[in-house]
């Protein structure tokens, strides 16, 4: 039996930087107090979703990883805690900038980095004004408690993101998002196809999914966002044991034992019966042409 308590935080932002950091901050210290192992902080938690509008100012907001200005504090955190900590931020790295997350384990140890791949570009989330698309590849980590994997808001689109994680043997999936209203069509309200993809994400590789979306109303020069939580945690059979609402700052939680789990994955077939051989479709954009 190995057992790891994870949890999923959701909280509103303003231009308040120094406070966006101190309530952070205090997410994580409430979930570890709750018994988390791996807290889930949610995308960009340090500003405004600035994606809203292009501006160029906006990419002052952008450091690199050395030296960042704050990162270390939730490296030393981590390590006070106890915990694993998945950090998103906006990095600087030479001529170009990316949406990126920092993984800090338990013991304060920075374990690596990941881009984000999948960069949208709709009325109110222009990211590919402000990203280029990730250069790392899709990454698992080997943390103090269990393999994890983490990909980036509209990573959790992809089918393609969470098998890849799931194929290097990530025991949990984690998504740190920013999804909302659409400013172009107020009727749209995609909460719960942004939950059942991901729950179909941990049914297909019956593997957790931890999902953390933020709260609140965010605007922009000419528009705005309602950002609609429902911050969320599933089982390996896609199964919500946990949802947040649509506008409370919470902390969610859920326990599970690694070790049943992979006895479940290696029994059920599902990855036994893969033919890579035949997706070869997959490689190409129309369905034709390889």
């Amino acid at each position: 039996m190995r057992n790891v308590t994870v949890a999923a935080t959701q909280m509103a932002i303003s231009w308040d930087l120094d406070a966006n950091l101190d309530h952070a901050e205090q997410l994580v210290r409430d979930a570890a107090a709750d018994g988390a192992n791996i807290i889930l902080l949610q995308e960009l938690f340090a500003a405004p979703y600035f994606c809203i509008d292009q501006l160029a100012s906006h990419r002052r907001l952008a450091h690199p990883l050395e030296g960042h200005p704050w990162l270390p504090r939730f490296q030393a955190l981590a390590k006070e805690l106890g915990v694993v900590l998945p950090v998103s931020f906006y990095e600087r790295a030479g001529q170009v900038d990316f949406n990126s997350i920092v993984i800090y384990d338990a013991c304060g140890a920075e374990l690596g980095l990941y881009r984000k791949t999948h960069i949208p570009d709709f009325p109110g989330y222009t990211e590919k004004f402000y990203f280029s698309p990730g250069d790392t590849g899709f990454k698992v980590w080997d943390t103090a408690f269990g393999r994890i994997g983490v990909g980036i808001c509209w990573d959790q689109w992809f089918p393609e993101c969470a098998r890849a994680m799931a194929l290097m043997g990530a025991e949990l999936l984690l998504y740190p998002t920013a999804i909302g209203s659409e400013p172009a069509d107020a009727s749209v309200d995609s909460s719960r196809h942004w939950q059942a993809t991901q729950c179909g994400h941990a049914a297909a590789n019956l593997t957790p999914v931890i999902a953390s979306n933020r709260i609140g109303t965010e605007h922009g020069e000419d528009s705005q966002i309602t950002f609609y939580g429902k911050s969320f945690i599933a089982d390996a059979d896609g199964q919500k044991l946990a949802e947040a609402g649509r506008t409370e700052r919470e902390i969610l939680t859920a326990t599970f034992d690694l070790d049943a789990l992979a006895e479940k994955r290696r029994t059920w077939g599902v990855f036994r019966d893969r033919r890579p051989e035949c997706y070869g479709v997959l490689k190409t954009y129309d369905g034709v042409r390889g």
